[in-house]
This record gives C-alpha cells, sequence and structure tokens, in this order.
C-alpha cells in the first residue's frame, strides 16, 4: 500500500515538473536566443553578443513604444493606487450603502474575460461617439488594474486595528491628519505593492490596448505584435527578455519593499 503510495506521488511529481517545463521552456528559449550571435534564431548558438540589445536601443520604434509604456504604466499606477487606496478605505472604514454590491462592481473586471471587456469598452465609446485616445487608453487600463489595488489594500486595511486610529483621533488629531500620520504609513506595503501590480499589468497589456489605442500610439507588447507581423527578428526576442526582466521582476522587487515595510513598520 505504502509503494502504491510513493508511486502516486512520484507520478504526480513528474507530471508538475512536464507541465513547469512546458511552460517556461519558451520563455528560457527566447531568452538564450536573445544573446545569440547569429541572426538567425537557431541551435547550436554561434556565439554570444548583445548585438541585438544595441539594435533595440538604436530602434526609434521600439524606444517610442518602450517611452510610451512606461508613462502609461506610471499614470496607470498613480491613477489605480490613488482611486483603490480611496475606494478601500470607504469599503472598510465607513457603512457605505450598497457597500457589497459595490465591492461585487469593483472587482468584477477581473471576472470579465480581458477581450470581453475591451470589446464592450469599444462598442460603448462608439455608441456614444467618442473617438480613441491616450486619455481613453488610460482609463481602460485603470479598469483592468483597480480591483488588484483594492484587494491588495483592503487585505492589509482589514489587519490595521481600528483602536490605534481612534486613540490618534482622541489626542486631537483631525480625520486627515490620522490617515496620512497612522493610517497610511501602515498601509505603505500594501500601497507600494497595489502601485507595483498595477504598473506591471498595464505594461504587459496587449489585449485591451490593441482595441483602444489611438492611430500612431504603440506600446512595448504591440509593437511586439507589429514587429511579428513582418519577420521574425532577434530583436524580437531581445525585446521579449526585456518584457520578462520588467514584468518579472517588478513583482519581485514590490514583494521586497512590502516585506521590508512591514519588518520596519513590525520593528
Amino acid at each position: 500500500m505504502a509503494g502504491n503510495r510513493n508511486w502516486g506521488w512520484s507520478l504526480i511529481r513528474a507530471y508538475t515538473v512536464l507541465v513547469y517545463l512546458f511552460m517556461f521552456l519558451p520563455v528560457a528559449v527566447v531568452v538564450l536566443l536573445s544573446f545569440n550571435a547569429s541572426q538567425f534564431g537557431s541551435f547550436p548558438m554561434t556565439g554570444f553578443s548583445l548585438r541585438w540589445f544595441q539594435a533595440l536601443w538604436e530602434n526609434d520604434a521600439v524606444v517610442r513604444a518602450f517611452r510610451t509604456s512606461i508613462v502609461l504604466g506610471l499614470m496607470t499606477a498613480i491613477v489605480s493606487t490613488t482611486l483603490g487606496v480611496l475606494a478601500a478605505l470607504a469599503l472598510v472604514r465607513y457603512k457605505v450603502p450598497g457597500r457589497d454590491m459595490i465591492t461585487t462592481l469593483l472587482i468584477a473586471p477581473i471576472l470579465v474575460p480581458e477581450v470581453v471587456l475591451a470589446v464592450a469598452l469599444l462598442l460603448f465609446l462608439n455608441f456614444l461617439n467618442i473617438n480613441k485616445s491616450f486619455f481613453l487608453l488610460l482609463m481602460g487600463h485603470v479598469i483592468f488594474t483597480l480591483p488588484f489595488v483594492i484587494l491588495v489594500v483592503q487585505a492589509r486595511l482589514v489587519s490595521i486595528r481600528r483602536d490605534v486610529e481612534e486613540a490618534a483621533m482622541s489626542l486631537g488629531a483631525t480625520p486627515r491628519q490620522t490617515f496620512f500620520a497612522v493610517t497610511l504609513p501602515l498601509l505603505m506595503p500594501a500601497v507600494a505593492a497595489g502601485a507595483l501590480f498595477a504598473f506591471t499589468i498595464s505594461f504587459d497589456d496587449i489585449t485591451g490596448t490593441l482595441f483602444w489605442k489611438p492611430g500612431g500610439v504603440e506600446t512595448v507588447p504591440t509593437q511586439i505584435f507589429s514587429m511579428l507581423r513582418n519577420s521574425i527578428s532577434p530583436e524580437i526576442n531581445a525585446l521579449g527578455t526585456v518584457m520578462i526582466v520588467m514584468t518579472v521582476g517588478l513583482p519581485l522587487v514590490g514583494a521586497g519593499i512590502a516585506r521590508y515595510l512591514g519588518n520596519r513598520r513590525g520593528g
């Protein structure tokens, strides 16, 4: 009996390893080929080179796409974090009529498939005769990222004891002073994590961006999609590597910052 149980666990481990290989092996190949000296992405590699990263730096279209993605991501993070903190504060600390329904509506974009939400918003804008613009693209990204910020901030806010804020107000602090002096510093790990999540999701989004972006505006994901239409260039591998580093590295940095701030406040 014990032998059958061990055999079953061995199969589960092997299946898990195969799933992870299927998921991450193509990513590893893209990263590896981005350093290939040859112009043709094939094995065996002819040598190690950074020429394709230099080509990206000299590509004006890619640089513009990076600039657009960074500006869009930063603005999305600022708007989503501000709205998310205010919404979480109102839903957790105050008795808002219809709080459960409001919470459901705010979290709904996570439950709806992104392509459905993107098409629905595009049709709604067409119905209102509103042309595509960078502002509308920003608002679309805010709709996508706001639920993540709310969930992260809410989880942190629930763990903050209410009597800490009441103690500050009993000493003469106004609600605004209490928020900035007591509540917000305790919320900073969640605020930092939510902002980084919002930036990463915005920077990496392609489905909604393809529907909402105005003509002549390209982000990094849409630029990769546009480059793939013409040919498979080694620059795409280098650009994909940069995207992987940013989308994987930023959440890790955010987790480290949140842990550091949490330990600092706890200490």
